[in-house]
């Protein structure tokens, strides 16, 4: 059960004072909240453990900055989001250095599916796979706010704790968010494209030299030719609203031994910064 901001406010007050099981708590009923975030917000599985214990361990350490204990949950958002862009900036910046080698050893099957492992393994089915394997293309900004739409629409998170942690007004965040879904429903219909069978004659042209990898060139040309093709926007008729498909969705469960490893990771931490918050 969701901690209420009582409770919350309580739990991290007594943190601030040097309380590990109240600190150990904290990071227990908060880890799946920033697990699920920061997997959804970044597009490739491989470094989301790494991405939640930098997040968990940053939290602890500046815990006692924290004015306002009842706010602790968007505020541990923030800092996901946060990580989850330098991680993301860190992994552009190797993948450019390593284009030209990754492609001489490997290049991607243009009629292979795009949807990731995880995808795979959930087994979704329909609509939601596709919703799924429409957040690879979208770009970095928009998929991190998706990620943290898929927290309000599960409840985990209020609209006001989405504005905080991405940054934004109450406003701002829903024209962002609208933005987003416009790109998330153009994302779908290049993924819908993509999945007719047999191809589409006119597409098999248009992505003619493409990688197989989502980016944001390839997207506006499939998008661009999915509008005007009867075929490929047949495929896109009639679809379930995103919000109603991502409420279905289960919550992502933390994998077995993270949690242990993310207190441990945090105890020194925890313990070296246990002093109460200056007034």
């Amino acid at each position: 059960m969701r901690l209420t901001e009582a409770d919350v406010s309580e739990i991290v007050t007594a943190a601030q004072h040097g309380d590990r099981r109240a600190l150990d708590r904290l990071i227990e009923s908060h880890l799946p909240l920033v697990y699920n975030i920061v997997r959804r917000a970044l597009d490739d599985d491989t470094g989301v453990d790494d991405v939640v214990q930098n997040t968990m361990l940053r939290a602890v350490r500046d815990l006692r900055a924290l004015r306002t204990p009842g706010s602790f949950r968007s505020w541990l958002a923030a800092i996901a989001v946060r990580q989850a862009g330098t991680w993301q900036h860190q992994r552009r910046a190797v993948r450019e250095r390593t284009t030209v080698l990754d492609d001489a050893v490997r290049r991607a099957d243009p009629n292979a599916g795009v949807e990731d492992v995880t995808v795979l393994r959930a087994q979704l089915a329909g609509e939601r796979r596709e919703v799924a394997a429409a957040t690879r293309w979208l770009d970095p900004d928009d998929r991190t706010l998706l990620a943290l739409w898929w927290q309000e629409v599960a409840g985990q998170l209020s609209r006001a704790e989405l504005a905080e942690a991405a940054g934004l007004s109450i406003a701002h965040a829903g024209v962002r968010l609208q933005r987003m879904r416009e790109q998330l429903d153009l994302a779908r219909a290049v993924v819908a494209a993509l999945a007719v069978r047999p191809p589409c004659p006119q597409l098999t042209d248009v992505i003619a030299g493409w990688d197989g990898r989502p980016g944001t060139l390839w997207r506006k040309r499939i998008a661009r030719h999915a509008r005007t093709c009867p075929v490929c926007s047949a495929a896109a008729h009639d679809r379930v609203p995103a919000e109603r498909l991502l409420g279905s969705v289960p919550v992502l469960a933390v994998p077995p031994g993270l949690l242990e490893v993310t207190l441990t990771k945090t105890a020194t931490v925890g313990l070296a910064g246990s002093a109460a918050p200056a007034e």
